[in-house]
């Protein structure tokens, strides 16, 4: 799975700039601090559609 940096970005956690990488993982979005181990993850827009207020996506199944 190829990791990218995102430029210019600062970790919201320990405010460390140019330390977040970002991969797709199950078709969610993963980024995180390369320093601290902070996580942020975010869903298809079509996912967070159907999922309810208060839920949250761990993955999504999508057979072949």
């Amino acid at each position: 799975m190829r990791k990218r940096f995102i430029a210019g970005a600062v970790c919201p956690q320990c405010q460390q700039k140019d330390t977040l990488a970002l991969w797709r993982e199950n078709n969610v979005d993963v980024v995180e601090c390369v320093k601290c181990g902070h996580q942020m993850r975010e869903a298809d827009k079509q996912a967070k559609s159907q999922v309810r207020e208060n839920e949250q996506v761990i993955g999504i199944f999508h057979p072949e």
